[in-house]
């Protein structure tokens, strides 16, 4: 097991690589870059001045006027231009660009964002407490609630209890995290009914001059509308999966056998079905955190004014902040392939007789 953790971790080497390069190749044909939205900002102010004696004759799109191969550069000082690729590293060929950064990501130095005046590495620090916060208790709470709703949906497959059930998962699967959220808000934050939590924040202003015991209950005060409306968008699938897994293990030859030998039904379910069955719901628990970690929450960020990673990623990209965008895009691939590695350990933990070390390939 140790080599095979070792492979693994060299493997992550290559493979951050390959994602870095290919999202920096897209990057380099994205249109809008920020070197782009200074000139439209600022000629969006000139033109803004000027237009009630210009009229349309202002237009960037005018001829005779200089070419520039940034649209909307028309006009400006050749030199307002230069510096403006010097100022945000565009003034290098894009090969140094990128093998700059590849060094510098090594040394974890992920630069300062374009419009924030912050280092990178800083403002992901702020960030991550809130996205691993969301992560964590949505899908500790998903899997508290799936599992044994699965487990027990199997066990009394086609009964009265598995229908009544299916119900909620189907509109647990038709209904998106975002309109749970805001249901939510209607009838518990102030919306139109009772107003019992609060809606913005994951503490109160006054978070710091709380006891110990209070800021405890101060945080789980601000965090409860926001996990349960990513539990109830997302025990759906995981349900189902448990519920099949286990379908299929129960009526494989060892369970009969099991059973004619008079082993109990509770012995049978969690002493030989369990441990196979679960093996297939593991396997999904890396790239279900990954999706409620920097995907599922980011709408829910949004709705309840929490500042998380997620929203930081997002916000980063319709702006065009380049060293923002692959700083969180590196964490967010490194944070996968991290939990890839945990899920196949976690397959041993469960079932020793799996070796990863005896595998091909």
């Amino acid at each position: 097991m140790p080599a095979y953790i070792a492979r693994r971790l060299l493997l992550m080497i290559p493979t951050l690589f390959g994602i870095l390069l290919l999202n920096f190749v897209i990057v380099q044909f994205a249109p809008g870059g920020p070197v782009q939205q200074v000139i439209a900002q600022v000629r969006g102010t000139s033109e803004l001045a000027t237009s009630q004696f210009a009229g349309s004759a202002g237009d960037t799109r005018g001829g005779g006027a200089e070419r520039s191969e940034y649209r909307g550069a028309q006009g400006l000082p050749p030199e307002f231009i230069e510096e403006l690729e010097r100022q945000f590293g565009f003034h290098r060929p894009a090969h140094e660009r990128f093998f700059k950064m590849v060094v510098d990501y090594a040394q974890l130095d992920f630069g300062e964002s374009f419009y924030r005046d912050r280092r990178v590495l800083d403002l992901i620090a702020d960030k991550l407490p809130v996205s691993i916060s969301l992560g964590l208790w949505t899908t500790l709470f998903t899997y508290l609630i799936s599992i044994p709703l699965g487990i027990r949906k199997a066990v009394h497959d086609g009964s009265r209890f598995d229908v009544w059930t299916s119900a909620v998962v189907i509109v647990g699967y038709a209904v998106p995290a975002f309109l749970f959220a805001i249901l939510l808000i209607v009838l518990f934050a102030g919306g139109t009914y009772l107003d019992w939590f609060p809606l913005r924040g994951l503490t109160s202003d006054n978070w710091e001059q709380l006891d110990w015991p209070a800021r405890i209950l101060d945080y789980f005060w601000h965090i409860t509308l926001p996990v349960l409306a990513m539990v109830i968008g997302g025990f759906a699938s995981l349900t189902m999966l448990t519920k099949n897994a286990f379908l299929e293990e129960i009526h494989k030859q060892y369970v009969l056998t099991a059973r004619a030998k008079g082993v109990s039904e509770r012995r049978v379910l969690y002493g030989h079905v369990f441990r196979n069955a679960m093996l297939v719901v593991i396997a999904g628990f890396p790239a279900a955190f990954v999706s409620i970690l920097f995907t599922g929450a980011m709408l829910i960020e949004v709705i309840f004014s929490l500042d998380g990673l997620g929203l930081l990623g997002f916000e980063s990209v319709v702006n065009r902040d380049y060293p923002v965008v692959f700083g969180t895009l590196f964490i967010f691939t490194l944070l996968g392939l991290v939990l890839n590695l945990i899920g196949d350990l976690t397959y041993v933990a469960v079932d020793p007789r799996i070796d990863f070390e005896t595998r091909e390939g």
